[in-house]
């Protein structure tokens, strides 16, 4: 995930294919700590290599010499995308250790949104004491990890810089192999530590500030994209009516909207704010009750047009996925727009009528933290899809593998958009063709 000279195979080497590897053996005693020394001399970084080579310096037959079960890893989630600076601790077998995340809500507040320069700075200040509350909490030290796993995108550069130096410098310190994860594809897999019984394939509606998302998972790292977001997200729009309604952003756009729309069902969105009648500097807690009211029918009747837009593209890529996957059973919903009850409770009705089960992570897992990002390190390093450990002397100007443009998976023929594809430009290579690539090679 760093190199002063970028490559093609720099973009894949983390996502090369071996056989099932595990660490952990080898890194919670002193003994197995003097082993991690002697693999790292044996290992060199591949940075700069092409998958093929990789296998000449790290055989599987290696592998399982030297190293044992992989059904009690131990990873560090690190998670800065965008606006929350998370870290979790997770076992293989699902127990959560620990759970911190530093929220940036009085920033949002305070700029109306998320600023970047803003938010790395607040990154900046929180990361060390945020992965080792996480490490405190499960009461663990460094050399008990197994991997540390860390989001590379997609999200804003600034702030995914911020964790990927923190993860690699903890990584190179302590000799642990390092996981890049994918930040849309973790809100998707989590779903699989909730509920251990779902499996491959699935459908997953990500619904967050930044993405709206219709994928079908075929696999681990194999996706299809059945539908993605064209103007703004619903998180964001939830933000943006949120502002302009005056309501607390603090608590996120979702839940805010949610909260006033319970008080009345009436007015359309557009005409309302075309009224001027509302001026969105006076918060809702300080408006009339009359001023109230007519925000809670605008919030309302916003909610209701969203949520149906989402209901018409769940019931298409409902129709298309099961002409992929006949045998698709359920509907993972995650991101952060996927707390507010309302929404739930909606589309749980258009699941039933096609004989679905609805999947939905619980709310403090839906939202941007480091328990999605250390369980999907958990599954790619259960097949081999890792970077060996870092150098401990790793230039701070060194080039870092940031993602923030990242599809998850190539699109879906008949959802094709020729406006999606012109913004497409200059973004980087799919999770799902990397993987596929990789595998190709190796095989």
């Amino acid at each position: 995930m760093a190199s002063l000279a970028p490559t093609l195979s720099s973009t894949i080497s983390r996502l090369t294919h071996l056989h099932k590897p595990s660490l952990h053996s080898a890194i919670t005693t002193l003994k197995n700590f003097r082993f991690k020394q002697k693999l790292s001399k044996r290992i060199r970084p591949f940075i700069n290599s092409s998958p093929s080579s990789l296998s000449a310096h790290f055989s599987s037959a290696q592998m399982r010499s030297t190293v044992g079960s992989d059904d009690d890893l131990v990873v560090l989630g690190i998670e800065t995308s965008c606006d929350d600076t998370a870290a979790a601790v997770v076992r293989s077998n699902g127990e959560i250790l620990s759970q911190v995340v530093s929220s940036q809500a009085d920033l949002l507040v305070q700029y109306g949104g998320v600023a970047p320069k803003m938010a790395e700075e607040a990154h900046s200040k929180v990361i060390d004491q945020v992965v080792q509350e996480a490490l405190d909490k499960a009461n663990l030290s460094e050399s008990d990890l197994s991997a540390v796993a860390v989001t590379i995108g997609p999200g804003l550069s600034l702030c995914l810089r911020v964790g990927v130096q923190k993860a690699r410098k903890l990584a190179g310190t302590y000799a642990l192999p390092i996981v890049g994860v994918h930040h849309m594809e973790a809100h998707a897999l989590v779903a699989r530590l909730v509920q251990g019984e779902l499996q491959f394939p699935f459908l997953v509606l990500l619904i967050s500030g930044g993405h709206n998302l219709l994928i079908l998972a075929r696999d681990l790292g194999n996706y299809v994209q059945l539908g993605t977001t064209i103007d703004d997200a619903i998180g964001e729009a939830y933000d943006k009516t949120a502002k302009w309604l005056g309501l607390d952003l603090r608590k996120s756009g979702g839940p805010a909207v949610e909260d006033l729309a319970r008080e009345g069902l009436k007015t359309q969105v557009r005409l309302a704010v075309e009224s001027g009648s509302i001026n969105p500097e006076i918060p809702v807690s300080s408006a009339s009750s009359e001023d109230r009211k007519e925000r809670a029918n605008i919030a309302a009747s916003f909610q209701r047009v969203a949520v149906l837009h989402l209901e018409e593209k769940c019931e298409r890529a409902i129709e298309w996925a099961s002409k992929i996957e006949p045998s698709i059973k359920h509907l993972v919903v995650s991101g952060g727009v996927a707390s507010n009850q309302y929404v739930r409770a909606r589309l749980n009705q258009i699941v039933e009528k096609n004989c679905l089960q609805l999947v939905c992570p619980p709310p403090k897992l839906c939202t941007d933290n480091g328990v999605m990002v250390a369980w999907t390190g958990i599954e790619h390093f259960r097949m081999g899809r890792f970077d060996p450990p870092p150098p401990t002397n790793e230039p701070e100007d060194a080039v870092l593998d940031l993602r923030p443009r990242w599809p998850l998976g190539e699109e879906y023929t008949e959802g094709r958009s020729e406006a999606r594809s012109i913004r497409r430009a200059r973004i980087h290579p799919s999770l799902t063709s990397l993987i596929q690539a990789s595998m190709q090679q190796q095989s």
